[in-house]
């Protein structure tokens, strides 16, 4: 009666009816896991999970354009019966469903980075995307004192994140600098080489071009990269969005006037710490802002941004 009975609970757990006793389980499901940004995060979870003593289950898609490839990982952490879970939507719409269903089946389900079409979530855990772009608007306006042509290189559509960080951008500087016109819009795709060819685009269709806004990491690299190719480091200025070695070399190379960075690892671990005290019983925030900065070659030996730039990956991820 007892293997019986052990069978039966076993085939339930399976299934998803026996509750789950132990060791807390996280499903963190990133855009993507190419980017530096992405790693950072997946410190930052780990962190938090080795603080609560709770499982960090990390997968996403390869490139941040696979949203059906990340609706079919949740779905695969929700049929696993993870105790919660952590999402960076690559869609705000295409997520919903299999959201809601996470939350139906007493999944809670904490969204970080982009924001997503519902409301069914415990938390949401970003940086204001829109003031960072406003942020992004105001350098330009600086360092071009007012007047100009600039270009958007943009991420793609549907990625609520960006979307916002480039509608906050064109705000400020309608608003605060009418004497800089945007002459062009184009989507990289958040891929690196996308972004170069479309960068290389931009500097040929606009010889008068002054300055171009990238929104993302890809796109900031291959804006840079275009610059370089064109012997036009520092003529044409590059304000940029996020970090990874290879910008912070241009940064200090003069290649890239500035970049407006996120803190990463702190939006990894807060995430995670939401979702652990949701599954023990408290009341995170139901909205919580990681603050982004703008950041010029001057700053970089500063040891607040030595450490928000080069985080210990090593010590999280094995």
């Amino acid at each position: 009666m007892k293997k019986f009975g052990a069978g039966i609970c076993l085939l339930a757990a399976l299934l998803g009816g026996c509750s789950r006793k132990g060791k807390l389980v996280i499903g963190v499901v990133p855009k993507g896991q190419a980017h530096i940004f992405w790693q950072t995060v997946h410190a930052g979870a780990v962190a938090a999970g080795r603080e609560a003593g709770a499982e960090i289950r990390w997968n996403g898609p390869s490139v941040e354009t696979e949203f059906s490839r990340q609706v079919q990982i949740v779905e695969s952490m929700i049929n696993g019966r993870v105790d919660g879970i952590v999402l960076a939507p690559t869609d705000k719409v295409a997520l919903v469903s299999v959201v809601e269903r996470a939350v139906r089946e007493k999944i809670p389900v904490t969204i970080f980075d982009s924001a997503i079409d519902t409301e069914s979530y415990v938390s949401f855990v970003a940086t204001n995307n829109y003031a960072a772009g406003q942020m992004a608007a105001h350098r330009v306006g600086a360092v071009l004192s007012g007047k100009g042509a600039v270009a958007m290189l943009m991420n793609m559509p549907g990625s609520a994140s960006t979307l916002e960080r480039e509608k906050g951008f064109e705000d400020a500087l309608a608003k605060d600098f009418p004497g800089i016109r945007i002459v062009a819009r184009q989507f990289g795709m958040s891929d690196r080489a996308k972004s170069l060819g479309v960068a290389e685009d931009l500097l040929t269709a606009h010889s008068d071009l002054n300055a171009i806004f990238a929104s993302n990491e890809p796109g900031s690299v291959g804006a840079a990269q275009a610059l370089k190719s064109r012997q036009l480091a520092g003529k044409v200025k590059l304000v940029g969005f996020d970090s990874s070695p290879t910008l912070v070399d241009d940064l200090k190379a003069g290649v890239i006037d500035s970049l407006v960075v996120q803190d990463p690892f702190n939006i990894g671990y807060t995430a995670v710490k939401t979702i652990v005290a949701k599954l023990r019983g408290e009341t995170p925030a139901h909205k919580i802002d990681s603050p982004a900065r703008v950041l010029a070659a001057a700053d970089l030996d500063q040891p607040e941004v030595k450490q928000l730039l080069h985080p210990d990956l090593g010590k999280y991820l094995k």
